[in-house]
């Protein structure tokens, strides 16, 4: 056979293929109906409760994230149930935020069920849009621990979209914010701040970017090309504002950055006051557990089990569950037939059992004081 019938007896399968396609005798999927079913076998474990009772540190149950008009928990005595089936013997509730929506909380959640919720309140950004918002802050933050919050909850809007009386955007390191950081410490409660948002926000929308399908669903989300910092400046003022405040414990939300463990490892051996929360990461963390594993164990008193999962429901804390304490490989970390963050599967961390007991419970109560009572 000549070269070139060699040539076209290759290409022959292809160019029939194409008519196919063509005639509409041949349907490809798309892409986003692409669901392909690994054809590894793998063991599977799958605890219904953690190995260690739990306090969940990171959670929202307010009406803040629904608008204000409804509770994110319709039955907080189903919820206290769920709680008792899950061995969840606390929920943090971030959602406090000031005022008359701070005693609502705390009245629906800890005082109603003392030792199941503790809340933290929030500040009203809203004070920086007048010159000396600072005194403001701090004493907004002491009447909120007077009635009764347990922490400071900082959302990321704090560096990329609130703005002060000048019309500039308000950093984490701005100098009038320091009487709050300070007053915290003073007061003995912890600063959770959520900073920035996973890596691939802050990049284009294009084919390279490893959760297109998340940001084309939710535009919303995308953060390039909006004006904002790049996320290593909001880590770096974050650290700022942890090195010149040593006498305040800061929890990290979601590591501070998932993506970049070589970052939490500097921040965590660095700084005696910060410890992190993986709430909402397992995305991230479950691709790397070798790594993952490492940081938790090395820093197995800086780590808090948070979870994010609101409204509370049992089958994502059972993946939790899977993730920190089995040694299972390649599974799905969502109830979703497609993940909502990226086409791919975790691996267990099988953490030791005295890290566990630590991760799940022991480090939030030494941090957060309103856990101890």
């Amino acid at each position: 056979m000549s070269g070139a019938r060699r040539r076209l007896a290759r290409i022959a399968p292809l160019r029939r293929a194409v008519h196919a396609l063509r005639a509409g005798r041949l349907q490809l999927p798309r892409l986003h109906r692409y669901t392909p079913r690994p054809m590894l076998v793998t063991e599977a474990h799958r605890p219904d409760r953690p190995a260690h009772p739990a306090v969940d540190a990171h959670n929202h149950l307010g009406r803040w994230l629904t608008g204000g008009d409804r509770w994110m928990v319709p039955d907080v005595g189903e919820l206290v149930a769920l709680m008792d089936r899950l061995d969840l013997r606390t929920i943090v509730n971030l959602d406090g935020r000031w005022g008359d929506e701070l005693r609502a909380n705390l009245d629906r959640y800890d005082r109603a069920h003392p030792g199941r919720f503790v809340t933290f309140c929030h500040v009203d950004w809203a004070e920086a849009r007048r010159p000396g918002f600072g005194a403001r802050l701090e004493a907004s933050l002491r009447a909120s621990v007077a009635e009764g919050a347990a922490g400071l909850k900082v959302w990321k809007d704090l560096g990329l979209s609130v703005r002060d009386h000048r019309g500039q955007l308000l950093r984490h390191d701005d100098p009038e914010l320091a009487e709050l950081w300070s007053a915290a410490g003073t007061l003995g409660i912890p600063v959770l701040i959520h900073v920035g948002d996973p890596a691939a926000f802050f990049e284009p929308v294009d084919r390279h970017n490893e959760r297109l399908e998340e940001l084309l669903a939710h535009p919303n989300l995308r953060l390039h090309g909006r004006g904002v910092p790049p996320l290593r400046e909001l880590l770096d003022r974050f650290e700022a504002v942890v090195a010149a405040h040593p006498d305040t414990t800061f929890i990290a939300a979601h590591l501070g950055t998932a993506e970049d463990l070589g970052w939490v490892r500097r921040m965590l051996t660095s700084y005696p006051n910060l410890c992190v929360d993986v709430a909402a990461r397992i995305a991230e963390l479950g691709r790397q557990p070798r790594a993952t594993a490492a940081l938790v164990r090395d820093h197995a008193d800086r780590v808090l089990f948070g979870s994010d999962i609101f409204p509370p429901r049992p089958e994502p804390y059972r993946i939790w569950f899977r993730f920190l304490e089995t040694a299972d490989e390649h599974f799905d970390y969502s109830e979703a037939p497609v993940p909502p963050h990226g086409r791919w599967r975790i691996s267990g961390l099988e953490l030791p059992d005295d890290v566990l007991r630590r991760v799940y419970a022991d480090n939030a109560r030494r941090v957060i004081p309103a856990l101890r009572r």
